[in-house]
């Protein structure tokens, strides 16, 4: 799960991270009360969505006036932010971030997250902060230095010195402290709210001597929400897709995607091979959905029911191979759906496995109109030739 900036600067405070004060702000008017009660000018109006760029995409913005603090919220807040995140519609941005700026001296990067080759969390330093990691330890990966934690001993003193005795030029040495105490409280607060990943881009070091953690970006184990009830409230729905939204409360393992062949596979690496033959057959998925193999005969419905409601889907490729779950419920999920919402688009089904014959007779006696598929490639090809 993730949160936006300002919910994680919160968790910052919590634990004793220095951030900048700032106000949140739904409206121009009350970005502008924001920035009357904190130090400026200059103000940093930033857009709180669940996409990083946003810098890139003018979501992130010096304001140096009241006006124009409001003239650049207005702007924020009427267009949707496009990032290299966010694909090319963009995202709407509902709540802003009013900060005071600070005269920065110096930009690092400072993050943990899980190695899954060591199997133990990692904190990740570089002195070229502001900067996408990943592009960093690809064009100079002598500025990315890693340190494995022992979770039975936590993050050492030794491991904050390793770092910062390797920055060249290295600050002035009573700043061992503070950066020691910052990557130790970012550790805790990492384990402590069963954190997937924790980043600071950049932790900035003031002209005056501060270190604060200027951007903050957190993601939570979703799997471990059950004990993080408070994580759990900070959930935003409207930073999810709506059609991801409602399959997430039929527990279905969907994700939107940008073309315009919908697709109901069941198990995850059947349903990437699904992907990959339809782009192969030279055509786009409209969605990644897979019902899993113990998939009820509702969860079926519910399923095609989205795939439906998905404008864009110009054809329907059901791909299923019959192991716990049954081709015949699979079947009868299907006609149940086109009862209740009417199936307007071609309709292509590849069935294979446990009660296969169950299950096409089942679609053959349903009225339905549907075409049937020997194998994979067969069933991309149809459905291909139905949207060209």
């Amino acid at each position: 799960m993730k949160v936006h900036e300002f919910q994680a600067k919160d968790l910052f405070r919590t634990f004793g991270i220095p951030v900048p004060s700032g106000k949140l702000a739904t409206t121009p008017s009350q970005a502008v009360d924001g920035a009357k009660s904190l130090p400026g000018p200059p103000w940093v109006v930033k857009a709180q969505i669940h996409a990083g760029g946003r810098g890139k995409g003018g979501g992130v913005r010096l304001a140096n006036s009241y006006e124009e603090v409001e003239r650049t919220a207005h702007e924020i807040l009427s267009n949707p932010l496009i990032t290299p995140q966010t694909g090319p519609s963009g995202q709407k941005v509902r709540k802003l971030l009013i900060e005071e700026g600070l005269d920065i001296g110096r930009e690092f990067y400072l993050g943990i997250v899980i190695d899954r080759k060591l199997e133990s969390p990692a904190m990740i330093f570089s002195q070229a902060g502001g900067m996408e990691i990943e592009e960093v330890s690809v064009k100079h990966p002598e500025l990315v230095l890693i340190e494995a934690i022992d979770v039975t001993h936590g993050f050492m003193p030794y491991q904050a010195r390793n770092f910062f005795y390797a920055l060249e030029p290295m600050p002035d040495k009573g700043m061992l402290k503070e950066f020691s105490s910052i990557m130790s409280r970012l550790y805790r607060l990492f384990i402590s709210k069963d954190c997937s990943l924790v980043e600071i881009n950049p932790l900035v070091l003031t002209r005056s001597g501060k270190v604060v953690a200027l951007d903050a970006k957190i993601n939570f184990d979703d799997n471990a929400l059950f004990r993080q009830k408070e994580i759990a409230q900070l959930h935003d729905p409207y930073e999810m897709d709506e059609l991801d939204a409602k399959a997430s409360q039929y527990n279905l393992n969907y994700i939107r995607l940008d073309g315009n062949i919908g697709a109901m596979v069941n198990g995850a690496g059947l349903a990437m091979a699904t992907m990959d033959v339809i782009k192969l057959a030279g055509a786009e998925p409209a969605n990644f959905l897979d019902v899993g193999g113990g998939a009820s005969e509702e969860m079926v419905t519910n399923g095609l029911k989205i795939i439906l409601s998905d404008k864009r889907v110009k054809a329907i490729l059901i791909n299923i191979f019959g192991g716990i779950m049954r081709c015949d419920v699979l079947a009868r999920g299907v006609v149940k759906a086109a009862k209740e919402v009417e199936i307007k688009v071609p309709l292509i089904v590849r069935l294979e496995g446990t009660n296969v014959e169950e299950g096409r007779e089942i679609l053959r006696d349903s009225n339905l109109d549907f075409s049937v598929a020997n194998d994979m490639e067969e069933a991309a090809s149809m459905v291909a030739r139905q949207v060209s």
